[in-house]
């Protein structure tokens, strides 16, 4: 099967979860952006090809988080938002603490397992603080923006403040990465390029979940 048929599977897989997960309540939601942040450190890893573009397997479930923050914002508060934002800043902390202590323990004579974690799980300090300053910075100014489109257009044009708020925040994203992780290390015209690339498969993932986030108008929450 074809990456990006695998690519618009999982995608569509990823923003149908995170519709049930806001039928479930306001905590399910909480929870999956904690999920998604954890599983986009650990797919990441993984380098793939899709419609001629180099990325990586974390692109989709991290794209989702914006359609978290998105749900939160216009249907509970703003200040749910950016305790999602919180929440997934510290399961990331979280899990890349863990991951870096369980690599420190010596394995048994047994174990088939340690040269596979440490493929996965070192991964350099500098783009770990990438990582997650891009992912506070533009999920910050992603709640900052759908508000005030919100406010500019009186709650009219969902689909605008859903796309111009995430498609600004994907490219602070991607800018803010890809400078602090690679700023020196490749030449300019490289990190121009990656910036992108990244960016034009995330803006494919904003658009894509526009539909969702109008479904949720027909979904009424278990709970509030």
């Amino acid at each position: 099967m074809p990456n990006e048929l695998l690519f618009l599977i999982k995608l569509f897989a990823g923003l149908a979860l995170t519709l049930f997960a806001f039928r479930m309540g306001k905590n399910w939601l909480f929870a999956v952006v904690g999920v998604y942040i954890v599983l986009a450190n650990i797919f990441v890893t993984k380098q793939i090809m899709l419609f001629g573009l180099a990325a990586t397997g974390g692109n989709v479930v991290y794209g989702c988080t914006f359609l978290v923050t998105d749900l939160l914002s216009e249907h509970y508060s703003r200040r749910d938002a950016r305790k999602a934002v919180l929440i997934g800043f510290f399961a990331s902390a979280l899990f890349l603490a863990m991951s870096q202590l369980i690599l420190t323990f010596t394995p048994s004579e047994i174990d088939t397992v340690q040269d596979g974690m440490k493929t996965i799980f070192a991964l350099a300090p500098r783009i770990v603080a990438a990582s997650m300053a891009a992912y506070l910075i533009s999920q910050f100014h992603d709640i900052w923006a759908f508000h005030f489109w919100r406010m500019k257009t009186s709650g009219r044009y969902l689909w605008l403040r859903n796309n111009f708020s995430t498609w600004v925040s994907q490219l602070i994203d991607s800018t803010v990465f890809v400078i602090a992780a690679f700023g020196g290390v490749f030449p300019n015209r490289v990190i121009i390029q990656i910036i992108i690339t990244t960016y034009l498969l995330k803006i494919i993932v904003a658009l894509i979940d526009t539909p969702f986030i109008y479904l949720s108008y027909l979904i009424k929450p278990y709970e509030k």
